[in-house]
């Protein structure tokens, strides 16, 4: 069949698969559940206010229809006396009316919370293709949609028969009896054969919730292979990570090697390590602008060389500076005296010069 169990899905939903899910309509849920509860519903209100409705109903006709033959009885006239009459039977079945609607919203939100999703009832061409329609009736699902309704019969026609044979012996009586008598005593009968039918139906929609449930989440089940697709959706493709991060530590590079030019001062190791530094009177305390080891303090060396910046070799001071202080950050307090002597030595040899 169709619906036949993929031997590749093997992995549970993820949590963005049953977000996608949701949002196209595709949830867990009874169609029997919000039938039983309307009936509960609708029961109930019969049993406790049903003499009242019916009592309601009947003054209305009488009130109506006793006096029609003493009247000038045109169109006008009986539209208006049909009007006035829908208007009260309403008032008289707006319980039983109101309940039907919170039995249903409620059953409904009780089981799949507040949602709105035109996505069920968008048109779609490909639910005209004939061959998709032929699937769908040899499916899992249909076959236990079939198999429901065939239970849901016999639960009604055994409870129907239970309670029925056991006032065959009142109908005889019935002849006997006023119309009043009779609508009693047939009403009564069919609450009881409505609330048993009811509580058989509950333990049947409780079965179907657990189907749908099951069906759900099979029906959601993915391939490792779309876990790993998702997971790099969600994460990124890592190659594509790798090159941003790769532009990400060029572009920093790039912006390093512009600070050095306007430098103050280069301080090395002499070979392996090079920090520049720069120092104005507005600012607080030295601030490294750029740090590299190895090819890269190369490259920081040749640039101080080209713009006339002072290189100087200090490998205790370039070592603290390299390990401690990260580039754009003002050095650390417990550095300051060995920055402002290297920093006093460069005026020193800039006042020489000029």
């Amino acid at each position: 069949m169709s619906d036949g169990p993929d031997q590749d899905k093997t992995e549970p939903a993820t949590g963005k698969k049953r977000e996608d899910a949701r949002k196209k309509g595709q949830i867990a849920r009874s169609r029997e559940i919000p039938s039983v509860a309307i009936l509960l519903f609708a029961l109930s209100v019969f049993y406790f206010s049903g003499g009242w409705m019916l009592d309601q109903l009947g003054f209305i006709m009488r009130n109506r229809f006793s006096h029609l033959m003493f009247r000038n009885f045109s169109i006008e006239s009986a539209h208006l006396m049909l009007w006035d009459i829908f208007q009260k039977t309403i008032i008289v079945l707006a319980p039983f009316l109101g309940a039907v609607i919170v039995a249903g919203i409620v059953s409904n939100v009780a089981q799949t919370g507040w949602m709105l999703s035109g996505e069920t009832i968008t048109p779609k061409l490909s639910k005209l293709n004939p061959i998709n329609g032929m699937k769908s009736l040899v499916s899992l699902r249909s076959m236990v949609e079939v198999i429901k309704s065939v239970i849901k019969i016999l639960i009604v026609g055994a409870v129907s028969y239970a309670i029925l044979s056991g006032e065959m012996d009142q109908i005889p009586g019935l002849v006997e009896l006023d119309t009043s008598q009779i609508l009693t005593l047939t009403g009564t009968i069919s609450l009881r054969l409505g609330f048993y039918t009811c509580l058989a139906l509950i333990v049947m929609a409780g079965i179907d919730y657990l189907f749908q449930h099951w069906q759900h989440e099979r029906d959601l089940r993915m391939t490792k292979q779309e876990v790993k697709d998702e997971h790099k959706q969600q994460e990124g493709d890592p190659k594509v990570k790798s090159r941003i991060r790769a532009i990400q530590r060029e572009m920093a590079m790039q912006r390093m090697m512009e600070s050095v030019p306007g430098a103050t001062v280069v301080i090395t190791n002499p070979t392996h390590l090079a920090v520049a530094l720069t120092f104005e009177r507005a600012m607080p305390a030295p601030k490294v602008v750029a740090k590299g080891a190895g090819h890269i303090a190369e490259k920081i060396k040749a640039l101080a060389k080209e713009n006339g910046v002072p290189i100087i070799e200090e490998k205790p001071l370039a070592r603290a500076l390299f390990k401690t202080v990260e580039i754009d950050q003002y050095i650390p307090a417990d550095l300051y005296h060995a920055v402002a002597e290297m920093l006093a030595y460069v005026y020193r040899l800039r006042g020489l010069v000029h």
